[in-house]
C-alpha cells in the first residue's frame, strides 16, 4: 500500500485560512523560474506537471507559454485555490489534480517538463526514491526536472553551525514568512535530507543532473535534471 501523503501534507496546508495567505507569507515570483524552463525550452508544444503546484503560482504563469500545465497538489484546499485563480484569470489550459508525487497517475504521452518547488520533502527517504523513479516515468527522454527545495548541501558535523544560521534567519510573524518555530518544526516532522544523499536519488532514477547550485545557507539547492534515454 502506497503511502498516504496527505497525512505527511502539514495540517497548516490543509486549513483554508492558511491557504487563503499563502501566497502573501510564500512571496513567491516565478518570473526567473519561467525564464529558466523557457531557456531549457518550454514552448508552445510543451506539456508541464507541476507536482506541489499549491496554489499555482508557477503553473498559471507557465500556462501563457506551453500548450497544458496539470497542477497536482496533495491539498484539496490548494487545489481548489489554483482552480479559482485560472477560473479569474481565463487560462484554460491548466488542468487541476488532487493528488501527490505517488498517487498522481499520468495518462497518455510522457511530458516535456516536471516543476517542483518545496514539496518533495514532505516524503521520507525511501517514499522519495519512489517519488523520482515515477516523475522519471512520466517523462519523455530528454525530458527536464526542475526541483527546487529544502535540502542540505553541508556535512553532518557542520549541522549545527548551518542550521543555526537559518533558525537566525526566521521572521518575526507567521504573516511575513517562516517563523524560528515554523523552521523548528520543519525539522522535527519533515524530511529533509542531504545534498548528498537526494543526488544519487535523481540519478538512481534516470536522470543526469545538469545544474545543481546552493544558496549560501546551504540549506535549499536547485537542480535542472535531464531524463537519459533515446
Amino acid at each position: 500500500m502506497l503511502l498516504a501523503e496527505i497525512s505527511l501534507a502539514g495540517q497548516e496546508h490543509l486549513d483554508p485560512a492558511y491557504v487563503a495567505a499563502y501566497d502573501r507569507k510564500a512571496g513567491f515570483d516565478p518570473t526567473e523560474e519561467l525564464v529558466l524552463l523557457r531557456e531549457l525550452g518550454l514552448g508552445e508544444q510543451s506539456t508541464l506537471v507541476d507536482l506541489g503546484a499549491g496554489t499555482g503560482t508557477l503553473a498559471l504563469a507557465a500556462a501563457a507559454h506551453c500548450r497544458k500545465v496539470v497542477a497536482v497538489d496533495v491539498s484539496a484546499e490548494m487545489v481548489a485555490a489554483t482552480k479559482k485563480k485560472a477560473i479569474g484569470l481565463g487560462v484554460a489550459n491548466v488542468e487541476c489534480v488532487h493528488a501527490g508525487f505517488l498517487s498522481y497517475q499520468r495518462r497518455g504521452v510522457p511530458v516535456d517538463f516536471v516543476y517542483s518547488r518545496n514539496a518533495l520533502h514532505h516524503l521520507p527517504e525511501f517514499w522519495k526514491a519512489v517519488a523520482l523513479e515515477r516523475v522519471s516515468l512520466m517523462l519523455r527522454p530528454g525530458g527536464i526536472l526542475r526541483l527546487r527545495d529544502i535540502v542540505f548541501a553541508f556535512e553532518p558535523s557542520e549541522a549545527e553551525r548551518f542550521i543555526g544560521h537559518w533558525l537566525d534567519s526566521a521572521t518575526e510573524s507567521r504573516k511575513d514568512g517562516w517563523t524560528r518555530a515554523g523552521l523548528a518544526a520543519h525539522l522535527r516532522d519533515e524530511h529533509s535530507t542531504f545534498s548528498w544523499l537526494l543526488e544519487p536519488m535523481l540519478e538512481r532514477a534516470g536522470f543526469e543532473i545538469k545544474q545543481a547550485s546552493y544558496e549560501s545557507r546551504r540549506v535549499f539547492a536547485e537542480y535542472v535534471c535531464v531524463k537519459i534515454g533515446s
